[in-house]
């Protein structure tokens, strides 16, 4: 039997693991409001919304402060790059919307699980004491603020 061992996560990467929560309970919301047979435009509409004011601007803070710590030519920074690129195109396809939406995600979970458990451990183990205070000065936590709207999976 498998036992999980709880990652210990640096106080100033943190915000940004809890952030993945958020992230993939929408993993969660899109595989059950599919499973409800909810129409898939409701579920893209949320989908869109929390692409655009809670992953975009994940994305970009994880590029823009984040990953330079390993360097852009890191074969884990170039992987997550390449990541939140496809997840980029997917959240922005219009067609085939229910196919999609099962693509984002499990793609979603796969990445975030590969950020979680890979990737920001490495960070957490180079990175110094000052880079990683500099990326708690950028990045303030903000509690997170659902788009009660539309709530399919309930």
């Amino acid at each position: 039997m498998n036992t999980y061992i709880p990652l210990k996560r640096n106080s100033f990467i943190q915000p940004l693991s809890r952030e993945h929560h958020h992230a993939l309970l929408l993993c969660w919301k899109i595989k059950n409001g599919l499973s409800k047979g909810v129409a898939s435009y409701r579920i893209k509409k949320y989908t869109d919304w929390f692409y655009k004011y809670h992953l975009e601007p994940h994305f970009s803070l994880e590029e823009k402060v984040l990953f330079p710590i390993l360097g852009n030519k890191n074969g884990l920074v170039i992987q997550a790059i390449r990541e939140h690129r496809l997840l980029s195109r997917l959240f922005a396809e219009a067609d085939n919307v229910e196919d999609t939406l099962k693509k984002i995600e499990g793609t979603l979970k796969q990445h975030i699980r590969f950020e979680e458990r890979v990737l920001f451990n490495e960070i957490q183990n180079k990175a110094t004491e000052k880079q990683l205070q500099t990326l708690s000065q950028i990045h303030t936590e903000e509690k997170f603020k659902d788009n009660p709207k539309d709530i399919f999976w309930e």
